[in-house]
């Protein structure tokens, strides 16, 4: 593939966990990649370029658009991978607990979609990936999440609007759903605490290369198919858009 056909993905809470391994699978797959995290570090590879910041901030969506274009020259797939998880009593919430989720799970994706789908729209051509939770959409008595509920759950509706709102001008917009998945990111300790959240009581090992497939496989579609599209399956999760919980709870 040449650098004038080489296709671009930007992968936001790109450091570990899903995101890590989403940048390594695109990069066996020969796209370039841009990586981002509050943490992150500079990478060897001349063709994955990390940008370091916080996802909530506005202006951490300018600069990364501005590198990714500055190095590459296009960008083709956004993948808004970047969440928090905060499990309490809904009375037990506090101020910051609300600022962060909202900062990442809300205003992260808010900011750096808005900026990638003006750049998109130049080109008629793109796709947007959002990953929810879970939890959005099976609430679950043992374990309180009203602001993954709320977060998550809205970043869902907004899919499916800017779904239909891009469909004739060549963008898609994707939920990908696989189900609560076992990375390096939680403890070995609570991974009983994760197979809870399932139905199946179980938790899969990482599907990062199909869940990647899933994002460059599927032709453009209708609208009514462009809302949502499932990820590959791990033995835990099943086939109603179930989505990964990367963690018991911090962020990437």
């Amino acid at each position: 593939m040449s650098d004038e056909d080489q296709k671009v993905v930007i992968v936001t809470g790109g450091s570990k966990g899903i995101g890590a391994g989403l940048v390594a699978t695109y990069r066996q797959q020969g796209w370039a990649v841009v990586a981002t995290s509050r943490t992150i570090k500079p990478a060897a590879d001349p063709a994955v370029l990390t940008v370091a910041g916080d996802i909530s901030d506005p202006s951490t969506a300018g600069r990364i658009v501005t590198a990714a274009l500055e190095a590459f020259g296009r960008i083709d797939t956004l993948i808004n991978n970047a969440g928090v998880f905060i499990a309490r009593p809904f009375t037990d919430y506090t101020d910051e607990d609300y600022a962060l989720a909202v900062g990442v799970n809300l205003a992260g994706f808010f900011w750096l979609t808005q900026r990638l789908i003006t750049e998109m729209l130049t080109r008629q051509s793109g796709h947007v990936v959002n990953i929810s939770a879970t939890l959005a959409d099976y609430a679950s008595s043992s374990t309180p999440s009203v602001l993954t509920s709320l977060t998550k759950g809205g970043l869902a509706s907004a899919t499916r609007s800017l779904a239909i709102e891009y469909a004739a001008r060549g963008i898609r917009v994707s939920t990908v759903s696989p189900g609560v998945i076992q990375t390096p990111e939680p403890a070995p300790d609570t991974y009983d605490a994760l197979a809870a959240l399932h139905p199946l009581g179980r938790v899969g090992h990482a599907v990062t290369s199909s869940t990647a497939s899933s994002t460059w496989s599927h032709p453009r579609s209708s609208p009514e198919r462009s809302c949502t599209s499932t990820g590959a399956r791990s033995p835990a999760a099943d086939v109603r858009r179930r989505v990964r919980l990367g963690s018991a709870s911090g962020r990437a």
